[in-house]
């Protein structure tokens, strides 16, 4: 009877709200509610196999949006005339908004062609927080689905992947008995494909025990129950941030491939901007990427809304918040003035995707964009290809070499390596060779070439039943690239770019190398006196903690040149 009551209340609470829905934050109601979750559907104990949780770079069957209302239109609207290009698109609505959304679609020249609606109740529009989430068995093996207990007290959203696993036919693991009972929301949890996540500390807050009627988890237990539900070996969690709100870290940053970090990026000293430059540190100097490399970081700017930031009550206005759906990843656009840049910033970062900006400033309001209404069906048939792309080569008569890792469960019939000097002549084909069956590497060379010549490629795979696959997964339109350089002497002070971030910093800085050259470096006060001198190899770390407020100079010098930059110490 509790539940039942509680039910009806969440209802009642979303049947008064007419302007809009639900926002992403907790209502006054809810914060006062004393709510437990639904019953479970699926199996409540961890698969028997090992799982991998994919990226979201990689392919999907479906995305999944819920609709019900006319707020937020524009940016439902804009999601499903360009997702349904690529998957069928799952619209979950109520049975007499059907219609509305039939005539809306068409009143904009949409066609309702590679459209299903899924008719169940809801509470409301936040997708990635209460939906599914997608696993294989055996890396690349069969679909499984895991829902977590929604943390927010609106029952109807809680069940949503019950119905959709249910008419897609997808075995479901739920976190929801004791000891495996975890409540987590999906717009805090980012993945690399292969065993990392990236959270906020919010998922320790509500796991304490004090609320959702479950355990009182430690920080060991959260991590032993990914493990086991969704094959993540190191989840890597950083504070939460003063003015988002909601604690998800998708409103400021996310994956863009293995190893590629897409940060927001805040004027200094404002909003979020001290905490996010903090927390990218923490990741930065404790965390290599899956290839045990540094972690690459492209910065976006995180834009005011009529000239105000979140802590001037201005909304939280992310670029960070798009969706990969295959070849395709939509993004937020607010205002052209701030737009432009962030749509030229993915289209660089991911040569060849079909970059589309979506409205979002009617949903921006309540806390959210595109990536937090929207969830994935992955594939059913997954051909996995990973790649640490090659950085730009000093000259040397020594060949490139590929390496990938290429994986079906029904194994691999061939693989080819594509390349070229000049993508309006086309590529030449290599075929790839089984190099370590073990960890299902597959390698080839690229022919070494001259210096100052680019190069292009990409990787092809064809599995055994006949699914094909590339990657970049827009290849040959996409592709990854590389210059080859002259002698490390011939390197100039224009060709050495070099970033620094934060600056200024509260003591810890990142100096950002693009290439992998011998230096040496020396940190000078506004004195000329020496306070910091070392060696590198391509980017470092420096840390000011300990040293007083003020301007310093940061001096580099390699067999070609010399540079120096300035550091402002907060």
């Amino acid at each position: 009877m509790k539940n039942l009551l509680t039910a009806l209340f969440v209802l009642g609470v979303v049947f008064n709200i007419t302007a809009q829905e639900l926002p992403h934050q907790l209502t006054s109601e809810e914060r006062t509610m004393d709510y437990t979750p639904p019953s479970a559907f699926g199996f409540t104990t961890p698969p028997a196999s090992e799982v991998r949780t994919p990226a979201e770079w990689e392919e999907i069957d479906g995305l999944c949006v819920r609709w019900t209302s006319s707020w937020a239109q524009t940016t439902l609207r804009g999601i499903v005339q360009h997702a349904k290009e690529e998957v069928p698109v799952y619209i979950v609505t109520n049975q007499s908004y059907i219609d509305n959304i039939q005539d809306h679609l068409q009143n904009y020249n949409i066609t309702l062609d590679n459209i299903q609606f899924v008719v169940e109740p809801s509470n409301s529009i936040w997708f990635r927080d209460y939906g599914q989430w997608n696993v294989y068995t055996d890396d690349v093996d069969s679909l499984l689905w895991v829902d977590w207990i929604y943390n927010r007290p609106r029952p109807l959203d809680d069940v949503i992947p019950v119905a959709l696993a249910d008419m897609l036919d997808i075995p479901l693991y739920e976190t929801t008995d004791v000891p495996y009972d975890l409540v987590n929301t999906g717009g805090n949890f980012m993945v690399d494909g292969f065993g990392t996540a990236f959270a906020s500390e919010l998922i320790l807050e509500e796991n304490d025990g004090t609320g959702y009627g479950i355990s009182n988890h430690s920080e060991a237990a959260i991590d032993q129950i990914l493990e086991d539900f969704m094959g993540i070996d190191r989840y890597i969690k950083m504070p939460t941030l003063p003015y988002d709100g909601i604690h998800h870290i998708d409103m400021h940053m996310k994956l863009l491939d293995e190893e590629t970090l897409l940060v927001g990026e805040y004027p200094s000293g404002v909003a979020d901007g001290p905490q996010i430059e903090s927390n990218l540190n923490y990741v930065l100097n404790n965390f290599n990427s899956v290839f045990g490399t540094d972690y690459k970081v492209i910065r976006i700017p995180m834009p005011p809304e009529g000239g105000q930031y979140p802590n001037q009550n201005g909304d939280y206005r992310t670029y960070t918040n798009s969706v990969f759906v295959n070849n395709t990843i939509l993004v937020p656009t607010y205002e052209q003035q701030w737009d432009t840049t962030a749509l030229r910033i993915y289209r660089e970062a991911l040569p060849g995707y079909n970059v589309v900006g979506i409205d979002c400033n009617e949903i921006i309001t309540a806390s959210g964009a595109i990536h937090c209404i929207t969830k994935a069906v992955a594939s059913d048939d997954p051909l996995l290809i990973s790649h640490q792309p090659i950085e730009d080569q000093i000259y040397a008569a020594v060949d490139y070499t590929v390496d990938a890792l290429i994986q079906h469960a029904d194994g691999i019939a061939e693989a080819t390596l594509y390349w070229t000097t000049d993508t309006a002549s086309g590529y030449s084909a290599v075929s790839m060779n089984l190099t370590n069956a073990t960890d299902h590497i597959w390698s080839a060379s690229i022919p070494y070439q001259q210096a100052g010549a680019q190069v292009f490629y990409y990787v092809h795979a064809e599995a055994n039943n006949g699914k094909e696959q590339v990657r970049p997964m827009p290849a040959p339109q996409g592709y990854w690239n590389f210059k080859v350089i002259a002698d490390p002497t011939g390197i100039s002070e224009r060709e050495l770019a070099v970033g620094m971030y934060p600056n200024p910093t509260l003591g810890q800085i990142r100096v950002d190398v693009q290439m992998k050259t011998d230096m040496t470096y020396s940190v000078v006060d506004c004195f000329g006196r020496l306070i910091e001198s070392g060696n590198a190899v391509g980017s470092f770390n420096l840390n000011l903690s300990e040293h007083a407020a003020g301007v310093y100079a940061l001096n580099l010098e390699w067999e070609g040149g010399t540079k120096t930059m300035r550091i402002q110490k907060l």
